[in-house]
């Protein structure tokens, strides 16, 4: 049995979890998630939702685990929702939005402007002497995955003076320079 999909998964106050036909929808206050569900059995019991799997094939091994940890980040996202920070290291690199514009300076010969997904919220926060920041926040942990991947792939840190664009708090490993 799986270890993650057999957890059941707790139903915090105010959000609404229906199931119908194989879709699982999450409704709560901060918008609403639907899922589709194919050869997996999922069920309400006493407040939780129980993600169980009819036989021991590979596939339903496989999509037990996810189909729980998917049902999961709808649940939490939708009640308390997903934040993610980007950090700009580097001498001129900067970052600025009007409304879900997202107007980067990377080092590039022109500025990148990305226009964000409606779902996800942006703010940039710049203050003298420090980093510029990027925060994003949403509901919908693999639509926030995707547009912070995207800007990152813009200028991914590199290892030897760090600049790039990182998370806030990563790590970096660092290599040293060539030895004169």
């Amino acid at each position: 049995m799986s270890r993650i999909g057999k957890n059941p998964i707790a139903i915090p106050a105010g959000v609404d979890v229906t199931i119908n036909e194989g879709v699982v929808t999450v409704k709560g206050k901060l918008g609403q998630l639907s899922q589709e569900i194919n050869g997996i059995d999922v069920k309400i019991e006493e407040g939780n939702v129980v993600v169980s799997r009819n036989s021991d094939n590979k596939d339903e091994r496989a999509k037990h685990g996810l189909y729980r940890a998917l049902i999961n980040n709808m649940i939490v996202g939708v009640s308390t929702g997903f934040t993610n920070e980007l950090e700009l290291v580097g001498v001129g690199y900067r970052a600025s939005n009007q409304g879900q514009k997202l107007d980067l300076a990377l080092g590039f010969s022109h500025n990148i402007v990305l226009d964000i997904a409606p779902e996800v919220t942006l703010e940039t926060i710049s203050e003298k002497g420090k980093n510029p920041i990027v925060k994003l926040t949403s509901y919908d942990k693999q639509l926030l995955g995707q547009v912070t991947a995207k800007i990152r792939g813009f200028r991914k840190p590199e290892p030897y003076k760090g600049k790039g664009i990182k998370f806030v708090g990563e790590e970096l490993r660092r290599k040293a320079g060539k030895s004169a």
